[in-house]
């Protein structure tokens, strides 16, 4: 119940973290650093993955499934790439295990069945991808090669945090081959285009699109682009990456075509994902003391119908008058819910506003009397009448508002939060209480890591719409060669 959960303003760490179990989003597994997705959480995850997909699949990509384990030797060809994930990397060293003679009833790792060649448990699949593309493409007329696909993956975190950084987790990986370098680069940024889309069309989630810095971007590639969100703390969370490969994965794995011209060239590479990370992203950009407010684009139950009466009599009127509307806007495809459950009236009000369920429809013996019905907003707490008659269009009318105002609300706070400074005095004062600078940088790692280091601050993004003109550098006070946003972050 959201009377029992923190308070977001006296610890928003706890808030999030109660909030994701009380919610039955998810609890954390036996395994250390994972977590149980369950099925209310799960199914936001689906809403966001079939917008996705097809999203992909109209811009011509395919999905594909590649192996989970990569040979060691394999894994660490581009070695940009394994420097940068080596410390994250669960290793698979034997294949067998056997009874222990000390230890009757109990087993051990067979000491004979060590493997040849140690497999890496993926941290991320373009090792294993390359290699195969290798053995697809022999001319130009094989590419592009536009594949995606939705997977798991691990990385031995250290520190875990339900649904924001898990040791495994689900995501899509998308990579790309390409005769040119400008497809390549295209194909990067047409896909941050479409995180965009879905974050600020679906999950009402403003986001500022840019370019990562050399230190910050992925390893092995030549260039990383992001979508950077605020959320509720003021502290920034990435909510997606795009990464042109350049050739540096086709050298690696020796990945040339046959060109037009009867030429040998490497193949130009690109490759994207997204997590569930970003349902961590929508509690945090959107949640309130009563708990989620689940964007209804994404929300598995969209309207949920709480019928209120004393007696069987009285149901049995409500049940007559509710199953026609379940029908109707089930048939309109409103994802709808009938709370039949002995619970008060109050405690399911209660329950699902802390699950964040865009809107209920409250139905008692008064109501059935009049033809009408009662429509509660979780967005903003609004209650209104509504007549049984046009019902259906003033649901899909509530839900549309209810999708915008999230956003609207979600871009102010951004937009209130962001701060251009022009002194290091004031940069520093902005970081400590929370928000995004926008200011002047040089261009050199060395200010970027002296900042960081002394701020934990961290250059997000540097902008597409940045203007360096005029600025100076607000560490060093030198010209600046960007204009960049910095922040703490998740």
């Amino acid at each position: 119940m959201s009377k029992n959960l923190t308070k977001r303003v006296v610890d928003y760490s706890k808030w999030y973290n109660e909030l994701v179990v009380k919610a039955d989003l998810a609890e954390n597994s036996a395994v250390r650093g994972c977590m149980v997705i369950k099925p209310y959480g799960y199914a936001i995850w689906e809403k966001m993955q079939a917008e996705l997909d097809k999203m992909f699949k109209e811009t011509g990509h395919q999905n594909a499934y590649f192996p989970l384990f990569v040979p060691k030797g394999l894994f660490e060809t581009e070695e940009k790439n394994a420097e940068g994930f080596a410390k994250e990397c669960a290793v698979v060293t034997h294949y067998r295990l056997e009874n222990d003679p000390e230890n009757p009833g109990k087993l051990r790792v067979d000491p004979k069945a060590k493997l040849e060649e140690e497999l890496v448990v993926r941290p991320t699949s373009e090792a294993v991808i390359w290699n195969t593309y290798k053995n697809w493409i022999q001319s130009y007329r094989d590419l592009p090669i536009l594949i995606n696909q939705w997977a798991n993956v691990v990385r031995w975190e250290m520190r875990t945090r339900l649904f924001l950084r898990t040791t495994e987790f689900l995501w899509q990986e998308g990579h790309t081959a390409h005769k040119t370098k400008e497809e390549a680069q295209k194909e990067t940024l047409d896909i941050l285009e479409l995180y965009k889309k879905l974050a600020e069309e679906y999950l009402a989630i403003p986001v500022y699109t840019g370019l990562k810095t050399e230190a910050e971007k992925f390893a092995g590639a030549d260039k990383t682009y992001c979508i950077e969100a605020m959320m509720l703390d003021k502290k920034a969370l990435q909510a997606g990456t795009s990464h042109n490969l350049g050739q540096n994965f086709a050298k690696a794995f020796d990945v040339k075509f046959q060109t037009e011209d009867n030429n040998e060239e490497y193949v130009w590479a690109t490759s994207w994902g997204i997590s569930t990370r970003l349902i961590g992203a929508v509690i945090l950009a959107h949640g309130d003391k009563n708990g989620l407010r689940i964007p209804p684009k994404i929300a598995p139950i969209q309207i949920v119908l709480i019928p209120i009466f004393r007696d069987e009599k009285q149901r049995k009127i409500i049940e007559d008058y509710i199953d026609p509307i379940t029908k109707e806007l089930k048939q309109n495809e409103i994802r709808t819910f009938i709370d039949w459950s002995d619970s008060s009236p109050g405690y399911k009000f209660n329950e699902w506003e802390l699950k964040g369920v865009p809107a209920r429809i409250e139905i008692g013996p008064r109501d059935v009397e009049s033809n009408t019905v009662i429509i509660a907003r979780r967005d903003n707490g609004e209650k209104l009448s509504s007549s049984r008659h046009g019902l259906t269009q003033s649901v899909k009318d509530i839900l549309d508002q209810i999708q915008n105002n999230l956003y609207n609300q979600a871009k102010d706070f951004r937009d209130n939060n962001t701060h251009s400074v022009n002194t290091y005095s004031e940069f520093k004062d902005i970081i400590k209480n929370g928000g995004f600078v926008r200011c002047g940088w040089d261009g050199k790692q060395e200010t970027e890591l002296k900042i960081k280091e002394d701020t934990k601050a961290t250059i997000r993004c540097i902008p597409f719409n940045e203007n360096p003109k005029d600025l100076t550098c607000i560490f060093s006070g030198n010209e600046a060669m960007h204009e960049v946003i910095f922040a703490k972050s998740y």
